[in-house]
């Protein structure tokens, strides 16, 4: 998984200019001057990035960001200074991020600002640091707006509005401010700060969920649309000069469109048509032809098969919060509409985060889990982003309580919609779906029929206090939502929220994934389980990885994997189809360290991969 450059109208002619052998290359860009592409790597999933710079034309590449131990981000690139990125790093202080401004031409690195106690900076188009965020005690954030070679107070963000008030940015010319704002309101809005004069306007809002996504000119800055996302994404035209071509691109077939990036004269959208029966497909938009040529399609083999449908729809949890959640059944088990044929064997799909959010769309874990037979249940519970300030609070000290009431709930929902049985449902998911299927198999041992655990945190006194080190501006988040295990009362909190603590209730069959170098989930979190479960002499199979971090990003760890779940979940729990593991082995550097006799083909797959 390397980044491959083509001509526009000859896709492939495509041809390698990276050539990273060890682990994918997850995200990319190119820099303003057209000869620099720009991406992020790390080791064995340490999450420890450096910044790599490749030369199109002579193919040198450089490592911008040769630190020790050490992380970096990019952060900003601008047609202003073409031969220039803006680098967050910690070389210097672990904890807090220093604003570099590295020169691609030769490589030198210019320090910004000495941070030791800001979260995060809003930085102008010429590079100059315009705001910054300093978290506190409880939670909360003070803005403080850039005056000289010092900082004054520009306001104060509540704990209640940490995960939905950000800036985003100012405008080319440095005079508007952009934010997402859910200050003294629920969802969050797009604002805009006139600078000069400090005038404050809303821009755009939606009741049912907050602003997530903006479109600007290329050239400007300027904002020219908007997004929100309720049940599916919907955008709000601000700019009168584009409706037409939004007008437009809405023929392009039922599905999502986004616009994901422009030439710089605005004159060429690339757009993706995303649909939840489909692989993505890339449009090249010519504005003054009004006319979309399709590009690419991001998995072209797809087309040959009949993809399952993504049902949104939004359940009541026990309190009356709605829960926005997406299901989907087997091609041969939809009848239309989402009507299941009859109850099937379900899997809960609990995302991570635990503030994140499931959306619509193609989901390859959807897809794959329906092709085996399976119904998919994917929930926002309480304490997910994007549906208010009240929705995510809502979950505030509500780990493995209220928030998994939540799951229980959407469950009994699918129950009586006649799409699964109560007896016929697993639970899975990584991080916090990870947790969630742990505390679901100890603290209600007998409501799932297994569990898929991927990274999941076990003792969440541990999870806090193993936390990376640049995670300190974010800690007061953590604890003011989870419990702080530096008090009393927080460690009781949290240990009576941890799985951990009730281990030897596990019933259920559960398979635990986990990276060895996870730098966020500790493999200490899955270990301190298994230990557990052994010592009460409790079944478990567990999968480690030597060479993965929070997730597997090897594609032949994938593989194996989820060779090994479907294995797993057909053999052992809810009886669908599966594939014989075969050689899904090869190339992968799997272990499994306890269990591998509990699943048939894994021993023999393990000696076949040696």
């Amino acid at each position: 998984m390397n980044v491959y450059v083509a001509p526009a109208d000859k896709p492939d002619e495509a041809k390698p200019v990276t050539h990273d052998a060890k682990r994918p290359i997850r995200q990319f860009n190119f820099a303003y001057d057209g000869k620099h592409l720009l991406y992020p790597q790390d080791e064995g999933g340490n999450e420890n990035f450096h910044i790599y710079s490749v030369d199109l034309d002579s193919g040198k590449q450089v490592d911008l960001t040769p630190f020790k131990n050490a992380r970096a981000d990019l952060s900003q690139l601008t047609p202003k200074h073409p031969h220039e990125a803006l680098i967050n790093a910690n070389d210097r202080n672990k904890q807090w991020f220093d604003p570099v401004r590295v020169d691609l031409r030769s490589g030198k690195r210019t320090r910004l600002y000495k941070n030791d106690g800001y979260a995060g900076f809003t930085i102008d188009d010429d590079f100059n640091l315009r705001l910054a965020s300093k978290p506190a005690a409880d939670g909360s954030s003070e803005w403080f707006k850039r005056s000289g070679n010092g900082w004054k107070p520009f306001g104060k963000v509540p704990q209640a509005d940490g995960f939905s008030t950000n800036t985003l940015g100012f405008t080319r010319d440095g005079k508007t401010l952009y934010l997402i704002d859910s200050r003294d309101r629920d969802t969050a809005g797009l604002f805009g700060i006139d600078w000069a004069s400090g005038k404050r306007t809303l821009i755009h809002e939606d009741a049912r969920a907050d602003v997530g996504g903006v479109f600007a000119d290329p050239k400007t800055g300027i904002v020219r649309a908007a997004s929100t996302e309720y049940l599916r994404t919907e955008w709000k035209v601000l700019d009168p000069s584009v409706q037409k071509d939004f007008d437009y691109l809405k023929t392009l077939g039922d599905g999502d469109i986004n616009v994901v990036g422009e030439s710089a004269d605005d004159a060429t959208w690339i757009v993706v048509l995303s649909r939840a029966d489909a692989s993505a497909k890339y449009y090249v938009y010519d504005r003054a032809a009004a006319k979309a040529t399709p590009w690419f399609d991001v998995r072209p083999a797809l087309a040959q098969h009949k993809l399952a449908a993504m049902h949104p729809v939004p359940i009541a949890a026990r309190d009356g919060l709605k829960l926005v959640s997406y299901y989907t059944l087997p091609v041969e088990a939809d009848l239309g509409g989402g009507k299941a044929a009859h109850p099937l064997p379900m899997v809960l799909l609990v995302h991570g985060g635990p503030w994140g959010r499931d959306g619509y769309g193609y989901s390859a874990y959807h897809q794959w889990l329906a092709n085996r037979g399976y119904a998919v249940l994917s929930v926002n519970f309480r304490a997910s982003t994007g549906f208010g300030k009240a929705f995510v609070n809502a979950g505030d000290m509500q780990w493995g309580r209220k928030m998994h009431d939540d799951l229980l709930d959407a469950v009994d929902w699918a129950v009586k919609q006649g799409i699964t049985t109560k007896d016929k449902v697993a639970i899975m998911g990584g991080s916090y779906g990870g947790y969630a299927t742990l505390a679901g198999l100890t603290m209600t041992p007998d409501a799932f029929a297994c569990g898929v655990d991927i990274v999941g945190p076990s003792n969440l006194v541990t999870l806090l206090n193993s936390i990376p080190p640049y995670w300190a501006s974010f800690r007061a988040q953590l604890t003011s939502r989870m419990g702080n295990p530096e008090t009393e009362e927080g460690r009781k909190i949290l240990k009576e929220r941890s799985p951990l603590s009730y281990a030897e209730q596990i019933r259920k069959p559960l398979l635990i994934g986990q990276g060895k170098n996870d730098p966020r989930v500790n493999v200490a979190e899955s270990e301190q389980i298994v230990k557990a479960m052994q010592a009460k002499n409790i079944p478990v199979t567990y999968v480690l990885y030597p060479d993965e971090g929070h997730g597997f990003r090897r594609p032949e760890n994938n593989t194996s994997f989820n060779a090994v779940t479907e294995d797993f979940l057909g053999n052992k729990c809810l009886g669908g189809r599966f594939e014989p593991i075969g050689n899904d082995f090869a190339g992968s550097s799997v272990t499994v360290p306890v269990g591998a006799d509990l699943l048939p083909g894994v021993s023999a797959a393990l000696t076949r991969a040696k």
